[in-house]
């Protein structure tokens, strides 16, 4: 059970919710990057690694139990601000396409790098699937 929280007078946002409210059993991953299973990366493109990091975060959700709308909280590492603008349309799309239309509280941040050099993107997840 979730509950969308905006409250009274803000902007719709795009692409997240403000806030989510929820009950049932918390589920947290670790900062998933754009590698497949064997930690090998198949492309160097930020939308790609993008597919791959949300695959990576809804398969471990799975194993608790869960689906991608019970997840209520990402949050994006990534490491040039401009090339997720710039391809922010297509990043939107692979969202899409790994996620559907559910959109939770998410944080997006630029660091100067991280640990595994090949990254454009980590990705980690709350998720609250209901009892």
């Amino acid at each position: 059970m979730t509950q969308i929280l905006h409250p009274s007078g803000w902007r719709q946002p795009s692409g997240y919710a403000h806030g989510i409210a929820a009950r049932g059993r918390m589920v947290v991953t670790a900062g998933h990057v754009g590698w497949d299973e064997n930690c090998h990366f198949h492309s160097s493109k930020l939308p790609d690694q993008v597919r791959q990091a949300l695959r990576n975060v809804v398969a471990v959700v799975a194993e608790a139990g869960g689906r991608p709308e019970h997840i209520v909280r990402l949050t994006w590492y990534i490491t040039d601000k401009n090339e997720y603008m710039t391809q922010l349309k297509e990043i939107g799309r692979v969202y899409r396409e790994v996620m559907g239309g559910h959109y939770p509280a998410m944080a997006v941040v630029q660091v100067a790098g991280l640990l595994e050099v090949a990254a454009k993107v980590e990705i980690e997840a709350t998720a609250v699937i209901p009892d």
